[in-house]
């Protein structure tokens, strides 16, 4: 077994919005956008991101994440809107929005940041931002395309989804892109 394997813990997305979003990604391209897409499989919901830990706390981990969601009930979000961080003039990543019952995302977010906080993993010194990544910018890209994006794209619906479970992956970064794997995982109720 590897000394650390590279780990997060996030939201599972239905396969119905993973269709869609990997359709929005298409739309992009045909706009001459140029990003590293993310394969559509692998477009989730991150909640936290541990790095690189030990094999030997995959159990305390998992534990305080069923523990951290154990009281949180099954919620609704709607993946809508695209933005990009940082910003128009620098954009790194292209991403999906959410609305709907995010209070309750972010609630569970913050139970799960302090559950992990008293394993010793630090808590994010930025404030979560729930979103779904779509693509990485590698180069810079010309603002006018992303405005351009942004006013196309800005008010896009996609899909209304139940948040249902959370899912503690490992992540093997191959010469071919992520491989993410379930660890554990946790049922909302």
């Amino acid at each position: 077994m590897p000394s650390t394997i590279r780990t997060f813990i996030a939201l599972e997305l239905p396969p119905s919005l993973i269709s869609l979003l990997a359709k929005v990604q298409e739309d992009l391209q045909s706009m001459g956008l140029r990003a590293k897409w993310v394969r559509p499989e692998n477009i989730h919901l991150t909640l936290k991101f541990l790095g690189n830990i030990n094999p030997t706390d995959i159990d305390n981990i998992g534990g305080a994440m069923v523990d951290a969601v154990g009281e949180i009930e099954t919620f609704n979000l709607v993946a809508e809107g695209i933005g990009v961080f940082p910003g128009i003039k620098r954009p790194r990543v292209i991403w999906v929005g959410l609305k709907g019952q995010v209070q309750l995302l972010f609630a569970m977010q913050r139970l799960l940041e302090d559950s992990l906080a008293a394993l010793g993993y630090k808590k994010e010194k930025r404030p979560f931002k729930g979103h779904l990544t779509l693509g990485r910018f590698k180069q810079s890209v010309n603002p006018n395309t992303i405005r351009r994006v942004l006013q196309e794209f800005g008010d896009l619906t996609i899909e209304e989804f139940t948040a249902r479970r959370v899912i503690f992956y490992k992540s093997d970064l191959k010469p071919t892109g992520a491989v993410y794997s379930q660890l554990q995982q946790a049922v909302l109720e």
